[in-house]
């Protein structure tokens, strides 16, 4: 059996397979674009995690007809009401560099002193008989400057409770124990491992 990941970023389909091999060890983790080359994209146009995790879900899977992951994740800064969270990877523009999108969030913050963001990522699983959902949240802080040289995207400024040391000064085996992204993949694995033993 294989599962296909439903993301064109190469860095997060890389963390994905990490995450997933060790879960779904007998399972092939393939990403998208080895199908549909690296220029396939989805409009992200849902309102929430959800509904754009299940646009990507959906347009790999009825491209292709095999099991499919996808995920969306979002920043959410106390300080900002909950923003970036649907337009963290657009932040500071639809083309905007993770290095762009970190220097708004840090210009938005300012002085603030309340710092506090978590990381929530969703993901959804589509086969032929069904549709699962499954959420993964870590609680933490947003830092004064980036900090750290691992990982992608908002890590080198995220601090997860009780550490402290950003992703991005995180090895990726300890980024995974505790991120979003592993806590997601941990929920629907279960889910997935109940349903094909029941």
């Amino acid at each position: 059996m294989r599962i296909v990941l439903a993301t064109a970023n190469p860095s997060k389909a890389m963390e994905f397979e990490q995450i997933l091999r060790p879960l779904l060890p007998e399972i092939e983790i393939l990403p998208a674009s080895l199908f549909l080359g690296n220029d396939w994209h989805v409009a992200e146009t849902g309102a929430t995690l959800e509904e754009n995790a299940y646009l990507k879900a959906t347009h790999v899977f009825e491209r292709l007809w095999h099991p499919t992951i996808a995920d969306d994740t979002g920043l959410e800064v106390a300080a900002l009401d909950g923003l970036p969270g649907v337009h963290t990877a657009r932040f500071a523009g639809p083309n905007a560099t993770a290095d762009e999108n970190n220097a708004l969030l840090l210009e938005r913050l300012g002085g603030c002193i309340d710092r506090r963001a978590r990381f929530r990522t969703v993901l959804c699983y589509r086969d032929r008989l069904r549709t699962i959902f499954a959420e993964g949240i870590v609680q933490g802080t947003i830092a004064e400057q980036p900090r750290g040289i691992h990982g992608f995207g908002y890590d080198p400024l995220f601090i997860p409770d009780g550490y402290d040391r950003s992703f991005a000064e995180m090895d990726p085996q300890e980024k995974h124990r505790i991120s979003h992204r592993g806590r997601a993949a941990t929920s629907l694995v279960s889910q997935l491992i109940a349903l094909w033993n029941h």
